[in-house]
């Protein structure tokens, strides 16, 4: 029979429906276990190939006829098959060959050992025919060539990279063929005969599907077909309808022929049940009539090799489960026909979903997820959400592939487009991670992407939408991933799931789905958010340890740091969780500058805990109480700024109901740290404790401890130790007193002007502070103090001269001594030496040893203040005039003439001067008789004179 009469004889079934297609399978309930069991005793059409399945050794050819096709094969191997009649010629020699294949062993021989030529050739000839092909009988026998030859079991399309080479040219080239519109015109174009093209593009794709059916007739390990749904894929997710109802009418001709001839043997090759499923499930609602009743078609065998394909590998104890989805089944197809099965495709999913293990289930989500890409139609995406939805709800995945089902949804989500289903695709994420077993695996997974989040990512986080307490569950957990970074030891680099942590955080923030859960962990986020800012002071994303492959193929920014994240992150924080006057507070004085500098860091935090406890106090307390055990944990920088925020909240009345271990004992132990900042914020807590009246006792068995501190370098640490003991004064016992007096008197004439004033100050209240009954213990003392606080008077900062005067007529009014109004002129001296004079006259009456004053005011000759030096030889100078006589000649007056002589270099005149007019003066009182030896003279003269 010519090759062309042949095709035209073809029943064609495919691609359209034929009425009895919709009966062809019945699914009673009473044959179902016969179903699973064994072969299907189903009645189909014979087909073309069948008839092969009948060749006897009586429809041989003879040993020549033989001889002579092998030779006209062998003649194309080395020739080329230019015209229609030798490609013909070729492919029904090989025809021809494969009837009596079973039955000579020289075919036999000559057919395996040039498969590697057929197949070469036929890739050829499949390759040089045009999109006008379809007029050419060449593809059909092509096909029909590969047919016979399957049946004999020799298969030209598995195996080698050659032949799955040709398996998908062959499919390529009937699936892309021009719809049927388009070959119409054509024909109008090119005449082909009697055929029309209709009838040409049906016997085709005819012959194609007999092909494909002829890979599956003996297939007990699923083996082919599971090569078959590979090639058949990407055509039946194709935006095309006419491509996408090719590969659907093809699979469903697949499905039909495997469910007929089913044998199944373990082991199963076939591993993608739950991405078929899905496929089918998904075209079923397809929006395509066609395409949608074909899938319905496909799915019901679909269905019948399922149940018999679990039947042999479940366990027997799943059985009854097997035997409840059989009710299911029969329920579903009792109500529907096959023509309008893919009316209900949510249901087919239900009936799949008993049967799917965790493994097909997690391929049904990653399927329709990578397959919403290709989904033009929003009904399509609208079904595809509603079942992922539904399985992610309902089904428990294998731990290992839930990462997989949520990268496949980041990767697809910016190719959605559809509001409504981006929307449904970024629930399933909510779904999964408010689901306690996943909410670690899913947030780890998120964390690993690039910072900051490109914008489907921040989408998905700004828009997660969970129910509490799963909210909670989600911020504690991103809180975690920064809290295990705070505490390990200071890394060389910064862990990157810190950077990633605090951008999920912000976006979280920025979408406000999760408020509730913000309020309720505000303390731990707020805290854990101001230690990652200390942390990130200074850093580039050069100094993150960016997990290798992260920026691959996308550029850094300079502008992006670690810093950045942390500030607003705190920020947000505070502006949804209604804290508006703090940020006010802390945008005013610049607080955020302040936090995010390495020397000012501390002084940001004691800010926002200020306002914190002045516009919020409810959760300053909250804070509060959180500190007591965050103080013990993390790092140094963790528990720096731990401790800065916890000293400014002790000045809440409710530190006092602290245990004492909680809060002095604990600034007890930092009083001792090594690090200087950590002694300071002590001292500022226990000058806040000292507020409260309660807790004053507690404090004094710090005092010598305090005390040392007076010694410090740290100016800081100086004055916060003079504040508080101005505070304990006032209790102090009197060697307490006295030792603190001698502490502070050292203190005087200190380079740091703040510690010289206060330093003045806490003497002053000390002299104010001793009881009657002590006051001769410490007179000396105060009087040691007279002349450095007289001379302090003169000094060029006003605070600390001013302060001298104060202190200075307290000491006087503890010695009962009215100072001359003299003292308290803030002229210099030397605009007014009689003022000086006045002052010199006074403490020369009232002092008695008054060498040793003399003496002390030497001292000051090598002050670094110039006008304390020129104060202090001035008050020599005049003082001398009050100088006791017996005094001076015993120790004479060289030792004080040798330390002005020394000040005659002083290269400042005014200097110069004052030291010339004392020397002077010096010299002058020491040159001078003593009275005796002037009245003995005087009386010596009158008696020389004449009467």
């Amino acid at each position: 029979m010519p090759s062309r009469d042949r095709i035209c004889s073809w029943e064609v079934v495919v691609p359209y429906a034929s009425d009895s297609d919709s009966g062809s399978l019945d699914l009673q309930l009473s044959n179902l276990e016969d179903i699973i069991k064994g072969p299907s005793s189903l009645e189909f059409t014979e087909s073309l190939t069948d008839r092969f399945r009948y060749l006897t050794h009586d429809d041989a050819f003879s040993e020549a006829n033989v001889e002579n096709l092998i030779e006209s094969i062998q003649e194309f191997f080395h020739g080329e098959l230019k015209s229609e009649h030798e490609k013909l010629t070729y492919l029904r020699s090989l025809s021809s060959l494969s009837r009596i294949l079973p039955y000579d062993e020289t075919t036999e021989s000559f057919i395996h050992g040039h498969i590697a030529d057929i197949v070469h050739i036929l890739y050829i000839l499949v390759e040089e025919e045009h999109l006008h092909s379809l007029f050419s009988p060449v593809r059909q026998e092509v096909f029909v060539t590969i047919t016979d030859l399957s049946y004999q079991d020799v298969h030209l399309l598995f195996g080698s990279e050659d032949r799955l080479d040709l398996f998908s040219l062959i499919t390529k080239s009937i699936i892309t063929l021009p719809s049927e519109k388009t070959l119409t015109q054509l024909q109008q174009i090119k005449p082909s005969g009697s055929c029309k093209s209709e009838c040409l593009y049906r016997q085709t794709f005819q012959v194609f599907s007999e092909m494909l059916q002829s890979l599956v007739v003996k297939d007990p390990h699923l083996e082919n077909f599971d090569i078959i749904l590979k090639h058949m894929d990407p055509w039946l997710q194709s935006i095309k309808d006419h491509e996408r109802e090719r590969a659907t009418a093809s699979i469903a001709q697949v499905l039909k022929c495997l469910c007929m001839h089913l044998s199944l043997k373990l082991p199963l090759r076939f591993q993608r049940l739950g991405h078929l499923v899905a496929l089918m499930v998904l075209l079923c609602g397809d929006p395509l009539k066609e395409v949608a009743e074909k899938a319905a078609e496909g799915t019901h065998y679909l269905l019948h090799i399922t149940l018999r394909l679990k039947y042999i590998t479940e366990d027997k104890k799943n059985r009854p489960i097997l035997r409840g989805a059989m009710k299911n089944c029969q329920e579903l197809l009792e109500f529907y026909s096959i023509k309008q099965f893919y009316t209900c495709p949510f249901k087919i999913a239900k009936i799949f979903e008993v049967f799917l293990d965790s493994n097909e289930l997690c391929q049904f989500v990653l399927t329709i997820l990578d397959g919403l890409k290709n989904l033009e139609h929003s009904c399509t995406q609208q079904l595809a959400g509603e079942l992922l939805m539904s399985l992610v709800e309902n089904v428990e995945f294998r731990f290992e592939k839930v990462p997989e089902i949520v990268g496949v949804i980041c990767a697809q989500l910016s190719m959605i487009s559809q509001p409504s289903v981006r929307q449904q695709v970024i629930t399933i994420v909510s779904l999964l991670i408010s689901r306690p077993k996943y909410t670690d695996i899913v947030i780890s997974y998120l964390l690993y992407h690039p910072v900051p989040y490109d914008r489907n990512l921040a989408e998905m986080w700004r828009t997660l939408k969970v129910e509490v307490p799963s909210t909670t569950g989600i911020l504690s957990r991103l809180l975690r991933k920064l809290q295990t970074c705070h505490n390990e030891p200071t890394q060389e680099k910064m862990a990157y799931v810190a950077v990633a942590a605090t951008d999920a955080l912000y976006e979280v923030f920025m979408g406000n789905e999760l408020q509730e859960a913000m309020f309720q962990l505000f303390p731990q986020l707020l805290m854990t958010l101001l230690i990652q800012i200390h942390h990130s002071i200074d850093l580039t994303m050069s100094e993150v340890a960016i997990p290798p492959g992260l920026y691959t193929e996308q550029e850094m920014s300079s502008k992006v740091t670690p810093l950045c994240f942390a500030i607003q992150a705190t920020k947000t924080l505070l502006l949804r969780t209604l804290c508006l006057q703090e940020f006010n507070i802390m945008e005013k004085n610049e607080g955020w500058t302040l936090l995010a500098e390495k020397d000012c860091h501390l002084q940001g935090v004691s800010l926002l805990a200020n306002a914190l406890l002045k516009r919020n106090h409810v959760l300053a307390h909250k804070i509060l109480y959180l500190l007591v055990p965050l103080l013990n944990r993390g790092n140094a920088k963790h528990k720096l700024t731990s401790a800065g925020f916890f000293v400014e909240l002790l000045q809440s009345p409710v530190a006092r109901r602290l245990p004492s271990i909680y809060s002095i004992a604990r600034l007890k132990d930092w009083l001792h740290h090594g690090n200087n900042i950590f002694k300071i914020l002590a001292l500022t807590g226990l000058y806040y404790i000292i507020r409260h009246q309660k807790m004053r006792e507690d404090i004094q068995s710090l005092l010598p401890c305090i005390l040392d501190l007076l010694c410090e370098s740290d100016e800081k640490i100086v004055l916060l130790a003079i504040q508080i003991l101005l505070l304990l004064v006032r209790t102090m016992d009197f060697s307490t007193l006295a030792a603190m007096m001698r502490k502070t008197f050292s203190l005087f004439g200190d380079v740091r002007p703040n510690v010289h004033c206060f330093s003045m100050t806490l003497f002053g209240a000390s002299v104010k502070s001793v009881k009657y009954a002590n006051k001769k213990g410490i007179k000396n003392q105060v009087l040691d103090s007279l002349l450095p606080l007289l001379l302090y008077s003169q000094d060029e900062n006003d605070a600390v001269a001013e302060e001298s005067r104060r202190i200075l007529t307290i000491c006087a009014q503890f010695l009962k001594w009215k100072l001359p109004q003299q003292v308290h002129c803030k002229d210099p001296w030397y605009i007014s030496p009689s003022e000086v004079e006045t002052i010199c006259k006074f403490f020369g009456k009232k002092c008695q040893e008054k060498v040793n004053i003399l003496a002390q005011a030497l001292t000051f000759f090598k002050n670094a203040k110039l006008p304390i030096r020129r104060a202090a030889v001035l008050f020599v100078g005049i003082f001398s005039k009050y100088l006791d006589r017996n005094e001076l000649k015993t120790k004479g007056t060289e030792w004080i003439e040798d330390d002005l002589r020394h000040l005659l270099y002083d290269p400042e005149p005014s200097m110069h001067m004052v030291v010339s007019q004392a020397l002077l003066q010096i010299q002058k009182v020491g040159a001078e008789p003593e009275p005796e030896q002037t009245v003995w003279g005087l009386r010596k003269l009158m008696c020389c004179l004449p009467t």
